[in-house]
């Protein structure tokens, strides 16, 4: 995909996400948006993962740590083809596979995650089978800043540099806000590249909206020969629809009628 068509793709993410989040009335709404177009390069650029490939053992590994966003994560699953889209009309519902967080019991989901911290330990322990497999695929996982202070992530950030875990690349949605108040206020994990450098990462920083900026930093892994990757993704939660972006409300609000209406008629393509 060309940069074009990866921001119009991004463009039709949200409003699907905005469509099956007011038809569940319930979803974490500012997240999925924030994470949006980093999932969007991922499965439209980076991934050698799809449908047909889903069970081969040299397929790429995404495993989603920030699970409450897992809205993002189906919309893009239903585009590429894992299941149909119409699926997700049942989201939230009763009986329904497609619940709040990431369940396997949904095609494409690698991982149950929802548990925050859990995701990047998951990896690590996938990448670690890579290696003695001596398997070609790559390990992707999604953390929000909000979860970083969880006790598992830091032992993970400790293990991957020690087995020298090249195959892998974590994704940190860096948008500033968390369910209570601003990340910052309630556990500041900054400066959030020295602190992964000095346990041996390889780090970068892009803005998580720039799709230029994310495929050149995809393009260019592993960063170092030997290092686990760390991509600082600098995002806006709620990004795309104007009264919601930095807004503290909208990490799980649904829009009524009025504000879905004046949400898609901002996200025009």
């Amino acid at each position: 995909m060309t940069i074009n068509e990866l921001a119009q793709k991004s463009v039709q993410y949200r409003r699907n996400i905005l469509k099956y989040i007011v038809g569940a009335n319930a979803g974490h709404t500012g997240g999925s948006l924030s994470c949006i177009d980093i999932l969007n390069v991922l499965y439209n650029y980076v991934l050698n993962v799809s449908p047909g490939t889903a069970k081969s053992p040299d397929r790429d590994r995404y495993i989603q740590s920030k699970g409450h966003t897992v809205e993002a994560l189906y919309v893009v699953l239903a585009d590429k083809g894992f299941f149909p889209e119409s699926d997700l009309e049942t989201l939230c519902k009763y009986k329904s596979h497609y619940i709040g967080h990431p369940t396997k019991k949904v095609a494409g989901v690698e991982q149950n995650t929802g548990s925050l911290g859990h995701g990047l330990p998951l990896s690590v322990g996938t990448a670690i089978s890579a290696k003695l497999d001596e398997k070609p695929f790559r390990v992707f996982t999604l953390l929000g800043d909000g979860e970083l202070p969880e006790g598992s992530n830091w032992e993970a950030a400790l293990l991957a540099p020690q087995y020298r875990l090249d195959n892998l690349c974590a994704i940190v949605d860096k948008n500033g806000l968390q369910i209570t108040a601003p990340t910052a206020d309630v556990c500041s994990t900054d400066p959030l590249d020295k602190k992964f450098e000095a346990f041996g990462w390889a780090v970068r920083q892009v803005d998580g909206h720039d799709f230029q900026a994310l495929v050149d930093a995809f393009d260019a892994l592993p960063f170092e020969p030997g290092k686990p990757s760390l991509i600082i993704a600098n995002t806006v939660k709620g990004k795309g629809v104007s009264y919601m972006e930095n807004q503290l409300k909208w990490h799980h609000g649904v829009p009524n009628k009025e504000q879905y209406e004046q949400a898609l008629a901002e996200l025009k393509e």
